[in-house]
């Protein structure tokens, strides 16, 4: 007789995880969302002034990452023309989305070429079948790799390597991506580089949270991109088992994280959203942050939620989304050309 898969646990339209261990990701909610979930293949021809590729970064592992090139003006003879390295760690709670799905298309070519500069953006492991701290293994694998191609022993990509400036990276991570910003960072903050050098950290609307419910959290509004449960089932799935939210990797801040003032980080522009969730503990974090005397900036965005500018739906029908996106990308490439 055929075992009938049971569902054992299911994240609002997202994910769905059966008896037998399999996960399915399929995206079931309304179906006009759907494209924003769909993969952008690679094109090495320029669009819209950004070609794209997708390398693999480790033959062992099968890491791979997108590379995202901004059309340019060549020849470089010397590092004042090369291109600043953007490293990127989408969001998805740490379960679900890929690096190469509409949404990051969409915002990170629109960066490549609006900020003059390279976005390397990471295939990241998901978690339940990869939990943390696979992920921040993944981010720190693609550093590694640029040091690499920077050392220039016996890693060679050519857009990197004729275009990238390794002296001024970057790491950017939307929603759970910005928890990989910190952790990669304060992980690389114990090697040596050289020659790449971490010019700064940009965590837009981290995941950062703790196990007692925040003042935002019972009061904002739910978004489309983060609800009180996707937080929940997201994160219990992706922590070490029986972890609680205060773990390190989702508080930063918290007893069981080392301290802040012990960190070797680069500077941070920390990115957050009025009226997201989990605002209150992102906040918490910037002052713990300037508590521990840490370079760090603020930008916050008003009137938005979380990940606001990955809805493109949002961004092409709200005049307001609209708006705020294109004041966080001219915030973001504003302090990318001061570091």
């Amino acid at each position: 007789m055929v075992h009938q898969k049971k569902l054992v646990e299911e994240v609002s339209g997202w994910l769905r995880i059966f008896d037998d261990g399999s996960v399915d990701r399929t995206w079931t909610g309304p179906p006009e969302v759907t494209f924003m979930a769909e993969p952008v293949p690679p094109h090495e021809e320029f669009k819209e002034g950004v070609a794209v590729r997708d390398v693999t970064i480790d033959e062992k592992s099968g890491l791979r990452v997108r590379i995202y090139l901004p059309q340019h003006e060549p020849p470089y003879t010397d590092n004042h023309n090369k291109l600043p390295i953007i490293v990127h760690f989408h969001g998805g709670g740490f379960c679900i989305s890929q690096a190469d799905w509409y949404m990051y298309y969409y915002m990170y070519s629109r960066l490549a070429r609006s900020a003059s500069a390279i976005v390397v953006s990471v295939y990241l492991r998901l978690a339940p079948e990869h939990r943390l701290p696979a992920a921040i293994d993944d981010g720190f694998s693609a550093l590694m790799w640029l040091r690499s191609l920077g050392q220039g022993h016996d890693s060679y990509e050519p857009w990197l390597n004729n275009y990238g400036d390794f002296n001024r990276v970057f790491l950017i991570g939307d929603s759970s991506g910005g928890n990989l910003v910190h952790h990669v960072a304060a992980r690389a903050g114990h090697v040596d580089l050289s020659p790449v050098r971490l010019a700064g950290g940009i965590p837009v609307h981290p995941g950062f949270v703790r196990s007692v419910r925040s003042k935002s959290e019972m009061e904002q509004p739910e978004s489309p991109f983060l609800t009180l449960d996707m937080v929940d089932r997201f994160l219990k799935l992706a922590l070490p088992k029986g972890c609680t939210k205060d773990h390190p990797f989702t508080c930063p801040v918290g007893h069981a994280a080392p301290p802040l003032d012990g960190l070797n980080l680069p500077p941070f522009l920390l990115c957050v959203a009025e009226t997201d969730l989990i605002r209150d503990t992102e906040m918490e974090y910037y002052e713990a942050m300037r508590k521990a005397n840490k370079d760090v900036e603020l930008l916050i965005n008003p009137g938005v939620g979380h990940s606001f500018y990955l809805n493109k739906i949002a961004v092409d029908m709200d005049p307001h989304t609209a708006a705020q996106t294109t004041s966080l990308l001219e915030g973001i490439i504003e302090y990318i050309k001061r570091h």
